[in-house]
């Protein structure tokens, strides 16, 4: 089943004077086909000005297309009947979990956008329940926001996403402020919600390294899809990945030098282990 489906999609940020005159045309978007069905991980590569963010937003329905279509789960983003199930079916974290974060205690905060859906008192308590387990957070469920690590906060965002009860979370470079740990923290998450709860997540993201556990990549550049395929497709294109001024992970880099040397390996390794597996079975046949 088909979740996410952008038709031709283009989109231009216009700049208008005081008196409305166009002053300037950008298009962030231009002609972009994606598909993404229901319980897939997708993550969205691209340097700054690519697109990701903007593709992202249409996804939630924060933007309208300049020109082509987007579906969510069925739904035109457009038909504004549809804009609050669409914001609802698909939910959205930002970068800055402060920025998303409204309640003084967890719970209050995880339980508000059920509350705003007019989920019934017993319900919104059982979906906090759920949600903050999911998550891991259930035992911080009593304290302040403010005490607690920026991981933490994230998985916050993430359970306050989740007790609404999305089919699909859509994740905006949700680890671009986060410490090592707290970006492993978020990432877990994500696959967890991913291969337990089967949401579908779409991981806009700069970090090579949070990539590799995608079902799919879309790469962008100036508003296109430029590359897309497995993480092992699209990271053996290393390469491809330079001249669109990407990195690939530290382990795919470390092969394709080796193999640059004559030393005998499969293209995209993604992981040190699998690096280190290879290199075992090397050292065995010789």
């Amino acid at each position: 089943m088909t979740m996410i489906n952008t038709r031709k999609l283009i989109h231009d940020y216009i700049s208008k004077d005081d008196e409305g005159n166009v002053e300037s045309v950008v298009r962030a978007i231009d002609g972009v086909d994606i598909e993404v069905n229901a319980g897939e991980f997708i993550a969205v590569l691209g340097h700054n000005g690519s697109g990701k963010s903007t593709l992202a937003k249409h996804i939630n329905a924060l933007l309208y297309p300049t020109e082509g279509e987007v579906w969510v789960d069925g739904m035109n983003t457009t038909d504004d009947s549809h804009l609050w199930d669409i914001r609802q079916e698909a939910g959205m974290i930002f970068q800055n979990p402060d920025n998303q974060i409204i309640g003084q205690v967890v719970e209050e905060d995880v339980g508000f956008g059920p509350e705003n859906m007019g989920v019934p008192t017993a319900e919104i308590w059982e979906r906090v329940e759920e949600s903050l387990k999911t998550v891991g957070m259930w035992e911080y469920r009593k304290k302040s926001p403010d005490r607690l690590s920026g991981g933490q906060k994230q998985r916050v965002s993430i359970a306050g996403v989740i007790a609404m009860h999305p089919k699909c979370i859509i994740m905006d470079e949700p680890t671009a402020m986060l410490d090592p740990a707290g970006r492993r923290e978020v990432i877990r998450a994500a696959r967890a919600l991913n291969d337990v709860e089967k949401i579908t997540i779409i991981l806009i993201t700069h970090n090579m390294e949070e990539a590799i556990y995608a079902n799919r990549i879309f790469v962008m550049d100036q508003g296109k899809i430029a590359i897309k395929g497995t993480p092992r497709e699209v990271f053996s294109q290393v390469e491809k990945m330079k001249e669109l001024h990407l990195d690939v992970p530290e382990a795919t880099q470390l092969a394709y030098e080796l193999k640059k040397n004559g030393i005998p390996l499969p293209e995209g390794i993604l992981t040190k282990e699998e690096l280190a597996g290879h290199w075992d079975l090397d050292d065995n046949q010789n």
